[in-house]
């Protein structure tokens, strides 16, 4: 959804509200916990490392609960205090070129093992896009952890399709971003 000023907390509840009912905008849900890379999809995966051993990995997790990977100021959820779990509705707020778009997701999975901890989130019909996007971080034998982004996505807005190069560039920014979040949250 598409304001020019950034919208009222009742505004945002609203929206919420009318789309927990709403299907997925999407047929591939869950996708990306087998690795399926959909066709007719753009389709991105991010790594970045965070540092090593079980405190950074902690710190990590805690992050990925609280969704500091939105880097906030232009990116954001709503509400920002929504616990992670499977079926939970949330609105994705961003500030592009001054105006502002409200987008839909719902969480399609969580993965919580001893070394991973993350989660999907795939987008319903108030979302300018369509499609699915995992956030996981994970620790390796060596202690090394890591913050992944792995998303498949297209259009689904005329603005958007129209705007696609734009779009694309900001989904760019967003993973830039988000990298930039999570080393800031576990340092």
């Amino acid at each position: 959804m598409f304001y020019l000023f950034k919208p009222s907390s009742a505004a945002v509840e609203a929206f919420i509200r009318e789309e927990s009912g709403r299907s997925f905008s999407y047929t591939d849900v869950g996708a990306t916990r087998i690795g399926q890379q959909p066709a007719g999809f753009d389709h991105d995966y991010n790594t970045i490392e965070l540092g090593k051993g079980e405190t950074v990995f902690a710190a990590a997790k805690e992050a990925v609960r609280q969704w500091k990977m939105f880097p906030g100021g232009w990116a954001s959820i709503a509400p920002g205090n929504t616990p992670i779990g499977e079926g939970a509705v949330v609105a994705m707020l961003a500030n592009l070129m001054g105006t502002w778009w409200l987008n839909s997701c719902r969480i399609v999975y969580v993965v919580d093992e001893e070394q991973r901890f993350g989660f999907a989130y795939g987008t319903l019909p108030g979302h300018a896009e369509c499609g699915e996007e995992l956030f996981l971080v994970d620790m390796d034998e060596s202690g090394t952890v890591r913050y992944s982004l792995s998303a498949f996505s297209r259009p689904r807005n005329w603005l958007a399709r129209l705007a696609y190069p734009l779009a694309r560039a900001y989904q760019r920014k967003f993973v830039r971003d988000s990298k930039a979040s999570m080393l800031g949250a576990v340092s």
